[in-house]
């Protein structure tokens, strides 16, 4: 069976770790099937690459595209100039509806942590995509149309705020939380894995992130009392997928201290993205973090960093970020022995210390290799 995957190169370091990952995924597969599954790879522009040859940034026919498709992977975007986007990355999730931004954390043998047990480090976390203040409703301070909206929220509302405010709105929705926490479950319960946190900030925005969490523990109730407990009834001695939440604040703490008691992490937009950074430098970086924006038909799996322009065109940077991406899209396709072929060879390549500069950094006794032979070691671990 041959699959169509859309592929956008991306920006600055976005053609280089491309050209070193995409060689890991064909191999996986002919390895792992030898030949019965392979990938017909069809190449969609955006970012730099779509404004030097047809004009804009973002095409039409990519997007049209991209709203057929149920495979796609792409390399970093960068925010253009000008061109009237607020962000390509943003602009990508909200058209095409890309409501759950989902990126696992797990640990690999080799890498050098701060933390004294980073092995205990794994999870997956489930991050609203669409709605909190990445909505992009904002107004700059002493603008006209930030001036109304205080004026509007002092008359109508009785708000305490100035009137040379800026001023950013933060909708959280009950379908957009209700799908995103919904989404996290169903993977918990199909990977079996023990529970879900909601992690909010509910003890002090009570009507979105306060809903969020309040959705959640509603959503488990209704869609899934058969499957789901409570951390009461878990104490209490029943048996199920354990629903819990934590403020985000101490969540920070929690996943630092005791990271062997969160499995699925479920949040909203703003938190999700502070919240995966961090989990990611507890285990190698950036360079090691995949991940995938999906929506109900698309899967869209990216790397997890930006372009890195200082260094494009320099053969320094990690591929490891799309290469496990592309690991995911594997697994998520049903070639799951291709995947796994694929995790097992990345961890035995920083086991054996030959690694970028990035985990050089990291890894005592370590030997720095270039992007495109880090990508070729992966290779040749494969089998």
């Amino acid at each position: 069976m041959r699959k169509t995957v859309y592929f956008i190169e991306g920006d600055g370091i976005g053609p280089e770790i491309w050209q070193a990952a995409r060689p890991v995924l064909d191999r996986a597969l002919e390895t792992a099937y030898q030949g019965k599954h392979g990938i017909e790879w069809v190449e969609l522009l955006a970012g730099e690459k779509a404004f030097n040859e047809p004009g804009e940034y973002l095409p039409e026919k990519t997007l049209e595209a991209l709203r057929n498709a149920e495979l796609a992977i792409k390399g970093p975007l960068s925010t253009p100039v000008s061109g009237g986007f607020r962000s390509l990355n943003g602009t990508l999730r909200q058209v095409l509806d890309l409501y759950a931004c989902i990126r696992p954390v797990k640990y690999y043998k080799g890498i050098e942590s701060p933390l004294k047990r980073p092995e205990l480090v794994d999870m997956v976390v489930f991050r609203e995509n669409t709605e909190d203040v990445y909505a992009g409703i904002e107004w700059a301070a002493n603008s006209p149309e930030a001036r109304k909206v205080a004026e509007f929220l002092r008359n109508e509302m009785q708000a305490d705020i100035v009137p040379e405010a800026a001023i950013g709105i933060k909708p959280i929705t009950e379908k957009g939380s209700k799908r995103l926490i919904r989404k996290a479950i169903e993977y918990a319960l199909d990977k079996n894995r023990p529970n879900v946190t909601l992690v909010h900030k509910g003890n002090i925005m009570k009507y979105t992130e306060g809903a969020f969490r309040n959705w959640g523990y509603e959503l488990a109730e209704q869609e899934f009392s058969g499957q789901t407990i409570t951390e009461d009834q878990f104490s209490a001695g029943r048996k199920g997928l354990v629903i819990k939440d934590r403020i985000a604040d101490a969540m920070f703490q929690q996943v630092l201290l005791k990271p062997e008691l969160y499995s699925v992490i479920a949040t909203t937009n703003l938190n999700g993205d502070y919240l995966s950074d961090a989990l990611a430098a507890q285990v190698g970086g950036l360079g090691l973090a995949p991940g995938v924006n999906m929506s109900d038909t698309l899967a869209f799996f990216e790397a997890t960093h930006g372009t890195a322009p200082s260094y494009a065109g320099k053969d320094l940077v990690n591929p490891g970020s799309l290469i496990l991406s592309g690991a995911m899209l594997l697994e998520h396709a049903g070639w799951e022995k291709a995947s796994q072929l694929v995790h097992t060879a990345v961890e035995n390549v920083i086991v054996s210390k030959k690694v970028t500069q990035d985990l050089a950094r990291q890894i005592q006794g370590s030997t720095r290799v270039g992007c495109r032979e880090f990508g070729e070691l992966v290779g040749m671990h494969l089998g």
